[in-house]
């Protein structure tokens, strides 16, 4: 079957629909924004708006099978995290 959206362009969400289609509030996605831990957004002017694709990507990186699958990535809280520590060379 054909896909009826083929040939158009992406949908974009803005935060308070795009937090419904997660199933979280308006806030919550506003947190993961500002800590970094959310989906990817775009910004267009002053606006904030999510693509449907990076929206499921962000779902999907929180899939797993059972309790103990480690899954094949991490969907983290929407809270500060620390800091990576640096794998460089030493800075002098």
């Amino acid at each position: 079957m054909a896909d009826p959206l083929a040939g158009l362009p992406p949908r974009y969400l803005r935060t308070p629909e795009a937090a419904r289609f997660l199933g979280l509030s308006g806030r919550t996605l506003e947190k993961h924004r500002t800590y970094g831990t959310g989906p990817t957004y775009h910004k267009l002017g002053g606006r904030v708006v999510y693509a449907l694709d990076d929206l499921k990507a962000w779902v999907d990186r929180g899939t797993k099978k059972s309790t103990t699958d480690p899954g094949t990535g991490i969907v983290l809280p929407a809270k500060r995290q620390p800091p990576i520590p640096y794998a460089g060379k030493e800075r002098r």
